[in-house]
């Protein structure tokens, strides 16, 4: 496209129509044009914005317990580049995306183990809140919570005040329980793994409805959204005529990269209204107490979920996600996974082999997850390179053997190049005793955070290269 006036659209250009207003991602038309801003260009370098997704997992993995452990269920057997993920394994999945890959192993997490024993036993109703803070929460039911600010958070304060919403919380469990939780644990520490402070949880999204209003500024109240949901349309059938009236001047390529995004938020739109019908049919619902925008599969529900967090990078409303895949103690069964045996039941497998390969199928089902999300961001062009090589996505559990309640070995795997910050295709076994908080801590550093000399219990920067 030429510009002969060396004008060109801004970086946060929006398609606003009745109700909705829709941000639009990186096009060609957005570089600033001509000699005259050739020095803005290098130095605003609008394509090169890091993305962060934090996901948690609950109850640990097979492969952090010590048979688990001997048979790699998790950790692979060899160490730095000379490694291969066990067939059988919970990273199967992941064999394609190798070179995206970095399986940190060894690593604890004990500010979430008891510290009195008034705690002992109370580790499902703290560990979520452990996990993105590495900090230890403050035994209480009342209102006076105090853990730490979460790792996403300070990322946020750092690559997101810039965007429309610094950060997104989401989740996929019902989290909406108020007031207190078992042993004298406030539900708000098992409610949520994001922290803007020590003593301020952030309230997570579960409905994928909402977080797609949220995102796409649909409706300024209640009754709008109803009235248009009630139409049956799509938002974008209302904002037509501005969408024609941007193509007329872009380029061929930029129209083409439009109509992909906007093809992309209609499809995620239908599927969002057919998961609204079909719950609301009066059919009956594996999932009875969810909102009618929840799927009852949590194959789909996760998938729409991840689809919101592309859509969210690819327009820069939001440069980093915080996502809560399970509740601890959840009894949940995955029928897709192979086993019909209740999440939380199968976690305490009795250190029996067969019982510790049922829960490894679980852990298997929801690793698996994963290829759609990077698929998606890999396909995701932006500027001369694309989404996947941009974001760090950090996936692990606070909690290791979940059969003893142990919180050594717990998994983590760091996905993603992070904007050329990640060397990938890495397993490091850490040294025995290392924090998780030591990660956390290298990758704040790799992130630009790097004045943050300390994170939770870290005793150090651990090295993320071979």
């Amino acid at each position: 496209m030429t510009f002969l006036t060396q004008k060109h659209l801004h970086r946060r250009t929006f398609l606003r129509g009745l109700s909705a207003t829709i941000a639009l991602p990186y096009l060609d038309a957005m570089k600033p044009a001509g000699r005259v801003f050739g020095a803005m260009a290098a130095s605003t370098a609008p394509t090169d914005k890091t993305r962060v997704i934090c996901i948690e997992t609950v109850h640990g993995a097979a492969g952090s317990n010590t048979w688990g452990a001997s048979k790699n269920l998790w950790a692979p057997a060899g160490v730095g580049r000379d490694f291969q993920l066990n067939p059988e394994g919970a990273l199967a999945s992941l064999e394609p995306w190798k070179k995206y890959l970095t399986v940190v192993s060894n690593t604890d997490v004990r500010m979430a183990e008891p510290f009195d024993a008034p705690e002992i036993g109370g580790d499902h109703f703290r560990s979520s809140a452990v996990f993105l803070t590495q900090s230890h929460p403050k035994q209480t039911q009342g209102s006076d919570l105090y853990v730490g600010t979460s790792f996403d958070q300070i990322v946020a304060r750092r690559l997101g005040q810039d965007t429309a919403i610094p950060s997104m919380q989401l989740c996929i469990e019902n989290l909406d329980q108020a007031g207190g939780c078992t042993y004298n644990y406030a539900c708000a520490y098992t409610d949520t793994i994001s922290w803007a402070s020590p003593t301020q949880p952030l309230p997570m999204i579960r409905n994928p409805r909402a977080a797609f209003d949220l995102l796409f500024g649909t409706g300024s109240n209640n009754v709008d959204r109803a009235a248009r949901r009630k139409a049956n349309g799509s938002i974008l059938d209302w904002m037509t005529g501005e969408m024609a009236t941007l193509k007329r001047d872009l380029g061929a390529s930029d129209r083409h990269r439009l109509e992909q995004y906007l093809e992309n938020i209609r499809e995620l739109e239908r599927r969002i209204q057919l998961v609204e019908a079909r719950n609301s049919s009066g059919a009956e619902r594996a999932l009875p107490e969810a909102p009618a925008g929840v799927p009852d599969s949590f194959d789909e529900h996760v998938k729409l979920m991840f689809d919101v967090q592309v859509l969210a990078f690819e327009s820069d409303m939001t440069r980093v996600f915080s996502f809560k895949t399970g509740r601890d103690a959840s009894s949940r069964t995955f029928p897709e996974s192979g086993t019909n045996k209740g999440f939380h039941p199968a976690s305490h497998h009795g250190g029996r082999e067969s019982a510790i390969m049922d829960f490894n199928t679980i852990n298997r089902y929801h690793v698996a997850q994963l290829p759609y999300l990077l698929d998606k961001l890999k396909n995701t062009k932006e500027g001369d390179s694309n989404l996947l090589d941009k974001t760090l996505i950090m996936y692990g559990s606070p909690m290791g053997d979940p059969n003893i309640h142990n919180h050594r070995r717990c998994p983590l795997i760091l996905l993603g190049g992070a904007n050329g910050q990640m060397a990938n295709n890495l397993h490091l076994k850490a040294p025995d005793g290392t924090p998780m908080a030591d990660v956390m801590l290298s990758l704040l550093h790799k992130l630009g955070v790097d004045d943050v000399r300390s994170f939770g219990d870290s005793v150090g920067a651990f090295s993320l290269n071979a």
